[in-house]
């Protein structure tokens, strides 16, 4: 039985437009709720976890656009992260994309693909922070709570793909949509 979800039916453009939108009104909330809350909610990275729900249901451009849009929208209507920093978000995002893509081609394993690809995001992202701003800056961003929250992310996004990618046939985590 074929699934209704196929890229190009109407269901599926659907599909990808309700993520799309709830992207976006994610990143545009966040910044209110760390506010609200005086949490950081922005450990969570919800940014990260819209773009994987991007990979696991929506094909691979979408996911590029996710990972462009998301850091943007935020920037253009919070002000947060800073135009660099913005920047610096895109680019990990994207690698992130990349890199998934790349490990489960070679690996065909979606949670080390997913695991391997937020890794090696997450490393370039910090050089460029340590070229652009300082190793100070690093440092600081790299505090122990920060890293510990990072970690469970990174393996409960993982798990997610694990589970979630061998189910969906046909979904971009079997890395064949383009």
């Amino acid at each position: 039985m074929e699934s209704i979800y196929q890229p190009g039916s109407f269901q599926y453009k659907i599909r990808t437009a309700v993520i799309d939108c709830a992207g976006i009104l994610l990143v545009l909330l966040v910044p209110a709720a760390a506010h609200l809350t005086r949490l950081p909610v922005y450990f969570l990275e919800p940014m990260r976890i819209m773009m994987v729900i991007g990979i696991l249901y929506t094909s691979r451009s979408n996911t590029y656009l996710l990972a462009i849009a998301l850091p943007l929208f935020s920037f253009l209507f919070s002000g947060h992260p800073f135009f660099i920093k913005m920047l610096i978000i895109i680019s990990e995002l994207s690698l992130n994309v990349l890199l998934y893509f790349y490990f489960i081609q070679k690996l065909g394993k979606p949670f080390l693909s997913m695991f391997l690809s937020i890794l090696g995001s997450k490393i370039a992202c910090y050089l460029i922070y340590w070229v652009v701003f300082s190793w100070a800056f690093v440092v600081e961003e790299g505090e122990v709570m920060f890293l510990l929250a990072q970690l469970v992310v990174t393996t409960g996004l993982s798990m997610m793909v694990w589970k979630i990618g061998g189910k969906e046939q046909g979904a971009g985590a079997a890395g064949r949509r383009q």
